[in-house]
């Protein structure tokens, strides 16, 4: 198991406005190690908006986030973004795209097999990504947490389309990962064992002055 360095993200005073409303504003969180942090709200609360502005792909329209421990390194490094999309090529098997991502993102293509292994698909390593099924796919995107290691995870629904199994696969992984010393910020409305905090985003939506 990898112990992570010890880095604590903090947002204060964030705010993101659509049109004449805010999704939220006045935000303020603190992720910290071992922390598995359960993200809730209805549709169009701003989930999905919130993790991928602290994934750094979006600006608020106020507050700021900063990653406290980072040192001179850049942010993005420390952090890994699941999303709704998967980012693999359908053209390219399981163990291609893992070892495209590996060398892109700086991870370890020696630990393909096993991280495969751990989500229950090592059968399909070799597999193009287009035959397999939408929970294969997606246990096959989720594989890269453990080939690139990361000690901030922000996941967007990483427990869609997959079954009992692979729900309690999913949430024993993030539970190590907090074990190790890494954190998660995980949005989804299924039960997740290893939570031990929780931010709610419902009724935070407010008209703009």
């Amino acid at each position: 198991m990898t112990a992570f360095p010890s880095l604590r993200l903090v947002a204060s005073g964030l705010a993101v406005r659509r049109g004449p409303r805010f999704l939220f504003r006045g935000l303020d969180i603190t992720l910290a190690p071992g922390q598995v942090m359960q993200l809730t709200g209805p549709n169009g609360s701003g989930k999905s908006t919130l993790l991928r502005l602290l994934a750094g792909f979006s600006p608020p329209d106020a507050g700021m986030v900063r990653l406290e421990g980072a040192g001179e390194e850049a942010t993005g490094s420390f952090l890994h973004y699941f999303g709704h999309r998967e980012g693999l090529r359908p053209a390219l098997t399981a163990r291609e795209n893992l070892a495209f991502l590996a060398g892109l993102l700086g991870g370890d293509e020696a630990r393909i097999p096993e991280a495969l292994g751990k989500l229950g698909v090592a059968r399909l390593i070799d597999l193009p990504v287009r035959v397999l099924s939408e929970g294969q796919r997606r246990r096959v995107a989720l594989a890269r947490l453990l080939v690139i290691d990361r000690p901030v995870w922000l996941l967007d629904e990483p427990l869609a389309s997959l079954d009992v199994e692979a729900v309690t696969t999913v949430s024993a992984l993030v539970g190590e990962h907090a074990r190790a010393g890494g954190s998660a910020l995980v949005a989804t409305h299924q039960p997740l064992a290893a939570t031990n905090a929780a931010l709610d985003l419902a009724g935070r939506r407010e008209a703009a002055a």
